[in-house]
């Protein structure tokens, strides 16, 4: 598989991470289609991989999503370009580095790799482990070769700023969207760029939420429906896409920060491309900012959920 578009390919690689929870789950409140199959699996990180994307996520936790990956990745000329990031099953001991090791070799075998670019805790609460011995666990993984950085994934602003301080993590995942901007707030983002860390951002369409109208809210989120009305709203008074509102706003108000997104479908890869690539001005970012500000978890925190 060949990129087609070599500029293309450097503006997209930078910031861009195709996240494949899709490709092993049936994932998302807007999810209409199901977990693709191998063909569709293939197609989905084929087009990302000709519009430059070289950076996945994945996780034990995904299901099949590492099985798959692995099949995909091998067909690849230029694998060594790609920069791949899996995260343990929260359900390990990870304070056990028999099973953490383990479980580093078993994701490298089913991904057909030797090394990870990433390796990420799931869970903000392992964050606590940290000084007990789980630093010095996947800290000797990056000193070994297995793998090149270690990150972990936050829900809380305050865990944000303890993992960013923390020596020995490189990356923190953390959910930021045109709802859900307390990150931002806290100061993680700042903190990131002083002490020379990366921010990859999750949850940019909310599980898909962002992207449906009213009468396409599942019966038990019905409560969700002035939200999603207000965001129709927006989105026709300044003539512009939900998909162009919420990737244009992350690329424009975080322009240091790379976006996790998902699909299942090709064209979605597609079309967040184009959405991604569709400007907004100052002022749509401006508007953005006074309209939308939500601080209510069981809105942002798709765990939290309704659902029956």
């Amino acid at each position: 598989m060949r990129a087609t578009n070599r500029a293309h390919q450097d503006a997209m690689s930078d910031r861009l991470v195709l996240g494949t929870a899709q490709l092993g789950l049936d994932y998302g409140v807007a999810n209409r289609t199901g977990k693709p199959n191998r063909f569709q699996a293939e197609e989905i990180v084929r087009v990302a991989w000709q519009n430059g994307i070289r950076e996945i996520d994945t996780a034990q936790g995904y299901g099949t999503s590492e099985d798959v990956l692995g099949q995909i990745i091998s067909l690849f000329q230029g694998i060594e370009e790609l920069r791949i990031t899996t995260k343990p099953h929260p359900q390990l001991n990870h304070l056990d580095e028999h099973s953490m090791k383990s479980a580093l070799e078993a994701s490298l075998q089913k991904l057909r790799l030797s090394s990870l670019y990433g390796f990420m805790l799931h869970k903000e609460s392992f964050l606590d482990l940290w000084h007990k011995g789980l630093g010095d666990i996947l800290t000797g993984f990056v000193r070994q070769g297995l793998v090149k950085h270690i990150g972990i994934s936050v829900y809380h602003p305050d865990r944000a700023l303890d993992a960013l301080r923390t020596d020995g993590i490189d990356f923190v995942q953390l959910p930021t969207n045109i709802l859900d901007r307390r990150f931002a707030k806290a100061g993680a983002f700042a903190v990131a760029k002083e002490l020379g860390k990366t921010i990859y951002i999750r949850s940019v369409f909310l599980q898909g939420l962002l992207l449906l109208d009213e009468n396409q809210l599942p019966f038990a989120m019905r409560g969700f429906a002035p939200l999603v009305g207000r965001i129709g709203l927006f989105c026709k008074r300044h003539n512009i896409e939900k998909g162009v509102l919420a990737l244009g706003y992350l690329n424009k108000a975080f322009p240091n920060g790379k976006i996790v997104f998902g699909a299942e479908t090709a064209e979605q890869v597609r079309e967040n491309i184009r959405c991604w690539d569709t400007e907004l001005s100052k002022e749509i970012i401006v508007a953005v900012d006074k309209e939308f500000c939500v601080e209510e978890e069981t809105i942002l925190n798709p765990s939290l959920w309704p659902r029956r």
